[in-house]
């Protein structure tokens, strides 16, 4: 064999191990995997951050005292569920928030909505709504089906733009400084409703809450720690009902997201 035909093939063989040690994601040092035959190739960079809410140090045993037995220690156990449910359909067409009221079918959505939540009948705490007219109208809705749970508002759960989407979508381009704005307010909202349950908690709690798509979808990935610009992936059906729970420890579950599956077909509706 020639000297020219040997060290060709070192050089093929040497370029075949380096492409594979590439391809396999054997880089220690890469923070993303490179594509395998076997796997996506999708390493997540980080882990859960159980401190989300800065409660981490509370979760710890507490102690009671009261009664003959003294100071007893006991484990947080109450889990807050929160039930988020988008408005019915609107009028679109209407120029300022008091004309976008719920059409015929926004309404009918809404009222199969309350029945379903009379239907689980979950031991409500309280329902909170947004205070723009399609999000009130819905909430007074479903409210004459638990008529037992105290009723508020919150301006911090109003529609807008929470933070630029990824990948951006040419037929919605809000201008910049919305999203510096509307993403603020959006997630003071996030941090005023999203947090574990006080130690001395001893019930699980249900609070009902009622706003909009975009709101709901940035609570959801921000609550299950994904990336927060992927929200405009999510879609989410008028008055579909989105349930996540945080436990003691500090994990979110998300056991239904924009169910709607209790309507008829005729009533499901997007946009």
């Amino acid at each position: 064999m020639s000297t020219f035909r040997y060290l060709t093939r070192i050089s093929i063989g040497i370029g075949t191990v380096g492409g594979i040690y590439t391809y396999y994601g054997f880089d220690k040092n890469s923070k993303v995997k490179a594509y395998s035959f076997s796997d996506n190739g999708y390493e997540f960079p980080t882990k859960w951050d159980f401190n989300w809410d800065k409660r981490e140090s509370e979760k710890k045993d507490i102690k009671l005292t009261g009664g003959d037995e003294g100071e007893v220690c006991v484990k947080p156990k109450a889990i807050r569920h929160l039930i988020l449910i988008r408005h019915g359909q609107y009028n679109t067409a209407g120029n300022s928030d008091k004309e976008r009221t719920l059409t015929e079918l926004g309404r009918d959505q809404a009222t199969m909505t309350g029945k379903r939540l009379k239907e689980l009948d979950f031991p409500y705490t309280n329902l909170v709504h947004s205070t723009m007219t399609r999000a009130i109208e819905t909430a007074k809705i479903i409210s004459e089906f638990i008529p037992y749970v105290p009723v508020k508002e919150c301006m911090l759960l109003e529609e807008g733009a929470p933070i630029p989407p990824e990948p951006p979508v040419g037929h919605w381009k809000p201008p910049h400084y919305q999203f510096h704005q509307d993403g603020a307010r959006i997630e003071a909202a996030f941090r005023k409703y999203f947090y574990r349950a006080d130690p001395k908690q001893e019930t699980d709690t249900y609070t009902v809450v009622v706003c909009h798509a975009n709101v709901i979808r940035y609570f959801v990935c921000r609550a299950l720690q994904y990336p927060a610009e992927g929200w405009l992936r999510l879609s989410l059906k008028h008055a579909s009902i989105t349930w996540l729970s945080i436990l003691p420890s500090g994990r979110v579950l998300l056991r239904c997201y924009g169910d709607a599956g209790y309507m008829p077909p005729h009533a499901l509706t997007t946009s």
